[in-house]
Order: C-alpha cells, then sequence, then structure tokens
C-alpha cells in the first residue's frame, strides 16, 4: 500500500473533508434545477464554501504558508517558500447541471517548484495523488501513462474556450487538424480530471488554452510523476506560466504539439 507524506495526509484530508461538503450540495442541485430563481447562486455558495473549508484545513496544519486560491486570489504567508495552489470546485458547469464528473485540486509549491498534488472526486471517491520524485497513484494503485504510440490509435482530451472568451477561432482551427488523426477526442468540462485521467492512461493526451494555475497545477505533477510530460503549445515547460497545456504519455508530445503549431498557422 503507498504511503502518504504527512504533508500529503494534510492534502488529503483537506479535500475529503471539502468532498463531503460538496457532495451534500451536490445532491441538492437536481431539486435547485426546477426553481425560478436557478441554482447558479447556490453553485457558488458551494465552490465559496468548500474553499473556506479547504483553506481552514490547510492554515491549521500548515500556518504560515502562501495560497493561490480560485475564489479568493493570491494570499501571502510568512513562509515565502511555500505556496498552496486550489481549485475548490473544478467542473463548475458540470456540477450545475448535476453531472457527477467534478473534482477538488490541491497543489503545493516549494521555491517554486510542485511537490505535491492531490485531484479528488468526491462523488466516485477516485482520490489522484503525487509526490515529486516518488510516482503517481489513485488511491492506492500506482499509475502510469498509456503505451501507444500511433495517433490514429489515441483518445484527446481538450476543453473549448467558454462564451465570451478568445480563442473559438484557433480552438476551431486546432480541432479540425487533429480530429482526423485520432481515434477519438473527449470534452468532459474538468481539466484538473483530465490530467489526472493522462496520469492514469485513459486518455492518451489533452490539450487546452487559456488555464489558470489552480486548474493544472496538480495534475501536471500527476502525470509527469507517471511517466508522462507537460508542457506549453510551444513545446516549452511554461505551462503553469502560460496557461496552455499539452499532456501525453512522453510519445506524443511531438506529434500532438506539431498538429497544434500546424494548426496555429492554418
Amino acid at each position: 500500500m503507498a504511503l502518504h507524506s504527512a504533508t500529503l495526509q494534510v492534502m488529503v484530508n483537506a479535500a475529503r473533508k471539502a468532498g463531503r461538503r460538496l457532495t451534500r450540495d451536490f445532491n441538492e442541485v437536481e431539486n435547485l434545477q426546477v426553481s425560478r430563481k436557478g441554482p447558479a447562486d447556490f453553485v457558488s455558495a458551494a465552490d465559496i464554501k468548500a474553499e473556506e473549508i479547504l483553506r481552514e484545513e490547510l492554515e491549521r496544519a500548515r500556518p504560515g504558508y502562501c495560497f493561490i486560491m480560485e475564489e479568493s486570489g493570491e494570499t501571502e504567508g510568512p513562509d515565502k517558500t511555500h505556496r498552496w495552489i486550489v481549485d475548490p470546485l473544478d467542473g463548475t458547469t458540470n456540477f450545475l447541471h448535476g453531472i457527477p464528473h467534478f473534482a477538488i485540486s490541491i497543489a503545493l509549491e516549494r521555491e517554486d517548484l510542485l511537490v505535491a498534488g492531490v485531484i479528488y472526486n468526491p462523488i466516485t471517491e477516485e482520490l489522484y495523488w503525487a509526490e515529486r520524485g516518488k510516482g503517481a497513484f489513485l488511491n492506492d494503485r500506482r499509475l502510469r501513462v498509456s503505451s501507444r504510440n500511433n495517433l490514429a490509435d489515441c483518445l484527446i482530451a481538450t476543453g473549448i474556450p467558454f462564451s465570451g472568451r478568445p480563442g473559438h477561432a484557433a480552438f476551431q482551427n486546432e480541432l479540425k487538424t487533429i480530429m482526423p488523426a485520432v481515434a477519438g477526442i473527449r470534452r468532459f468540462g474538468s481539466a484538473a480530471l483530465d490530467l489526472a485521467y493522462v496520469a492514469a492512461g485513459r486518455y492518451d493526451g489533452f490539450w487546452e488554452r487559456g488555464l489558470n494555475r489552480w486548474d493544472i497545477a496538480a495534475g501536471i505533477l500527476l502525470v509527469r510523476e507517471a511517466g508522462g510530460t507537460v508542457l506549453d503549445t510551444e513545446g516549452q515547460p511554461r505551462t503553469l506560466e502560460t496557461g496552455n497545456v499539452i499532456a501525453t504519455n512522453g510519445t506524443l508530445q511531438k506529434p500532438l504539439t506539431d498538429l497544434i503549431m500546424a494548426a496555429a498557422k492554418a
């Protein structure tokens, strides 16, 4: 059985506690779908409450660490060498529509290096976790990226830019270029789980642009610790800075990047 470090256990405990709250709230969403007001305000409150639980648990166990959180932004702490990067609810739209595909994502940076990550879907009780140099796991099972090396056999995940945001035209070009070259493309609505699925070998690759640090930090570590690679759309290791992600089993990094770069020139 895989053993957590003390810090990783803190992250797991926080994720599970916030997950229990999200599960209770998720079970109310179906009732809210028929209300005149609609469930959006409720979901926003659920998101904020989950973030409050995560902050409280992480601060109590590791006082002084800095934070980057989706809802409350950046918080400086006296310990500048450590920073939590937290998304309390990745897949909000799925949650809003009663679709059980969403996750809590927690990563820890030490001196600007990702050293630990947790992605937790409280509905399926799938807990993905990784520590730098110690591998990636789903619950207690060691993860490895897929071994497929032919794009035509591969299942690739992506994300579509939200309405009102730039990038739709570029995405359409990428989709048009990549779709004929692969076995299938999936869009499930949670970048954190997309990356976790690459680490688990369920997807062979994933690409998306314009993501936030809290969407991808834990997932980046998971993929790398499972033997995969994560670079930006220019083929550089600046994913957290640019928010542009191409994650693969490693073998597919160049062919998938080449397709995306070709689409950008089309």
